[in-house]
């Protein structure tokens, strides 16, 4: 600050000093309004940028909602197209069922006369190609069932005791007919699953231990291990390469196609693979190319003591018991009818009266005095009737629990769960007469332990 006292030279340099002073201001200043104009023109351009970002983000939302539209028209339209899959199996199904169980009904009445040895082979050929047919109809629909996501699982406790019973049944002719020994270990455990899809994995595992096992045998058992019960189906067959191991489980792939074992559809273990998945069974498998394969399905036990038949015992019920018996039938398959008539009277020596519906079940009794010993009932008849409602008619009016059997082409937990509420077997087509009459005769066991004359 200049003061009046002070001589020129100090006022030079205080005036120097207040000079260089307010230079480094407007420096300061001038450098001050550069950064700010600076920021101001980085401000609108980064304005801009994210007015366009912005305009691109819409668009791509405008895309995505767009997608999403599409994406669920898609998934309805998949949905709509599944259900229709599903309708049309069943529908198919039903069609393809009736007559092929007709035509197995009608060759086992064919096989029970006198042949000659050409007849007799051709029938044998007529009955392979037909078990071929209904084995290929009945792996798409357990395919399409398990593949569906409303399907339904009648659980319940399973005696594997009486599992193994089944399956020696079933399959001791085909094992002994490619010369194998069949052996099964008794085991006094119930376990927890659905008794139907339990029954198709075992069968299609022994099944396919059969056709890839060229000499030697089965041994079906189940082991305790972990708290479970392992249902275990060893052979010594062709066995199974590490690198296989995967594809086995994928549909249509099949072992022995270089002219080893015997090739089927390559569906089985598929099945297999899917009903264990739904129902929460566990798989494993041990094989050893030329020395056989172990296959392991893991059930939770439900029963430890389960009663077990020794098998120097092993009961058997007295085919003739069905002899005599009066059975009606109730099928609106007219083929079918007859099939079941010639079949029933023919092999098994009952008698019987056919009617199409409940109307004519009704009136047999009602109006013709009938007393059936035992009702055979398919379950969908003709418009809203059903052989359950046949079954329920009846026995209301004769105030007896007339044992039954109900057979479908469309088996749901519901149904079975609304059959088993009445104390009615239901079998599933593609029928085959050995289970058909084994079904019978239990029916008729159950009457007389329950002190029915």
């Amino acid at each position: 600050m200049l003061r009046d006292g002070d001589d020129l030279e100090r006022r030079i340099e205080k005036l120097g000093r207040i000079n260089a002073a307010l230079i480094e201001r407007l420096d300061h200043y001038d450098k001050t309004r550069g950064s700010a104009w600076s920021l101001f023109q980085a401000a609108l351009a980064l304005e801009k940028e994210v007015a366009a970002r912005n305009r691109d983000l819409e668009r791509a939302l405008a895309d995505l909602s767009q997608k999403n539209h599409e994406l669920a028209a898609a998934r309805l339209a998949a949905e709509e197209a599944n259900r229709s899959k599903t309708r049309f199996l069943r529908a198919a199904s039903h069609d393809l069922l009736q007559p092929l169980s007709a035509a197995r009904l009608f060759l086992s009445n064919l096989a029970m006369m006198e042949l000659g040895i050409d007849q007799t082979d051709l029938v044998k050929r007529l009955g392979n190609a037909f078990e071929s047919v209904e084995e290929l109809i009945r792996a798409v629909l357990d395919i399409s069932r398990l593949d569906s996501q409303r399907i339904e699982f009648n659980r319940k406790a399973v005696s594997l005791d009486a599992l193994f019973d089944r399956l020696r049944v079933e399959f001791e002719a085909p094992a002994a007919a490619r010369g194998l020994r069949l052996r099964f270990v008794r085991s006094s455990l119930a376990v927890d699953s659905d008794p139907v899809f339990l029954r198709r994995i075992a069968q299609n595992l022994v099944s396919n231990a059969i056709k890839y096992t060229e000499a030697g045998g089965l041994l079906i058992g189940a082991r305790r291990r972990g708290g479970q019960a392992w249902l275990e189906v060893h052979d010594t067959g062709i066995g199974i390469a590490a690198e296989d191991r995967d594809q086995i489980f994928a549909e249509f792939h099949r072992l022995g196609q270089d002219g080893s074992g015997e090739p089927g559809m390559g569906l089985g273990l598929s099945i297999v693979k899917r009903a264990c998945a739904k129902l929460g069974h566990p798989i494993e498998l041990e094989s050893e190319p030329g020395r056989g394969s172990l296959f392991r399905i893991g059930l939770e036990i439900v029963a430890r003591n389960a009663s077990v038949r020794k098998t120097g015992a092993r009961h058997h019920p007295d085919r003739n018991r069905l002899r005599g018996l009066q059975a009606l039938i109730v099928e609106d398959n007219a083929a079918m009818r007859h099939g079941y008539a010639v079949t029933l009277r023919n092999n098994w020596g009952m008698r019987t009266h056919v009617v199409d519906g409940t109307a004519g079940a009704r009136a047999a009794v009602t109006e013709l005095g009938l007393q059936p010993d035992l009702i055979l009932a398919d379950y969908h008849l003709r418009g809203s009737d059903t052989g359950l409602r046949t079954i329920t008619v009846l026995r209301d009016l004769s105030g007896a629990e007339i044992p039954a059997v109900v057979v479908t082409a469309h088996r749901n937990a519901a149904m079975v769960r609304s059959c088993a509420r009445h104390g009615i077997r239901v079998l599933e087509k593609p029928i085959q007469p050995e289970d058909l009459r084994h079904a019978l005769l239990r029916l008729v066991e159950e009457r007389t332990e329950g002190g029915i004359p």
